[in-house]
């Protein structure tokens, strides 16, 4: 037998043995999600109802019934950490400028209503919706449980984070994720009592290692990955990957799903939560699902 033909049967042998093999580790139970079923997480707060990232918009998911307010958060001139998603003012206010640059009290003098439309009108100018800080959530909401997103790549704004999380004593009902890898990483060394989510990087190679049925051999860290349902040509979201993810203990949250279509075919194959701009929607179809 030539030797190419001995690699080739080492490899097969050696493939065979890393399918076979038990997973790397497994994620642990956490407070945050004691007694949680599937969720129903308001996305920008519930942006699609009311003015994205505002106390207003979380006090409404919250009486609908939303399981978890998503959110973002950047950090001022000063280091207060506001609800905001894009690094600059102009999309959802009647100003301009960087957040980073501006102090809270600046950002206060801005309609955080003017530019959300329902239709072709712009019923919130005006109405006194403001930019708030992430504190003030914290304060109206305290029972509420949270996904909050880090925007910006700071070390800082994620150990701030985790000061303000236990100065409210809400270590059980908060998730934080980010797109940056440093930043999350650094939550979780400030943080460990806190859960977070799996990082860009963990999930990427979860998912492409799914495909090959190896998923099982990556370290994993987080309690959940939020993902969409496509990227690119993948396919992220397929009945595979949840039950990968399952096994591992780890929760399979899917953004950003508006059609009730799409988010019964996602509860079908047994996603854990769905985010969303239209909670009332995903509400209604939950309703109906469980009954």
């Amino acid at each position: 037998m030539s030797s190419l033909w001995l690699w080739m049967l080492g490899g097969l042998g050696l493939i065979g043995l890393l399918y076979w093999l038990g997973p790397v580790n497994r994620i642990g139970p956490h407070p945050y999600y004691a007694g949680q079923g599937f969720e129903v997480i308001a996305h920008g707060a519930g942006q699609g109802l009311r003015p994205k990232n505002t106390l207003e918009a979380a006090q409404f998911s919250a009486t609908l019934g939303a399981d978890a307010i998503e959110l973002d958060i950047h950090a001022t001139s000063e280091g207060i950490l506001v609800v905001r998603h894009d690094d600059t003012v102009d999309a959802t206010t009647n100003g301009s400028g960087q957040i980073r640059l501006l102090t809270l009290e600046e950002l206060k003098r801005l309609d955080a209503g003017y530019w959300h439309s329902q239709g072709e009108a712009y019923p919130f100018r005006e109405q006194g919706i403001r930019i708030p800080a992430l504190e003030e959530l914290f304060t109206a909401l305290p029972d509420a449980r949270f996904l909050i997103e880090i925007k910006p790549d700071s070390e800082r704004i994620a150990g701030d984070l985790c000061a303000l999380i236990n100065q409210f004593g809400l270590q059980s009902q908060v998730m934080v994720a980010s797109f940056h890898d440093k930043a999350l990483k650094a939550f979780r060394q400030t943080c460990p009592q806190v859960a977070s989510a799996m990082t860009k990087s963990e999930i990427t190679w979860f998912v492409l290692l799914d495909k090959i049925g190896l998923s099982h051999l990556l370290p994993v860290h987080g309690l959940a990955m939020q993902v969409p349902v496509h990227s690119g040509a993948i396919d992220v979201v397929t009945p595979s990957l949840v039950k990968a993810a399952h096994r591992r203990g780890i929760r399979v949250q899917v953004w950003t799903i508006n059609e009730t279509d799409e988010m019964a075919e996602l509860i079908e194959i047994g996603v854990d939560g769905i985010v969303t701009d239209f909670p009332d929607r995903l509400i209604r179809l939950k309703g109906r699902v469980s009954g």
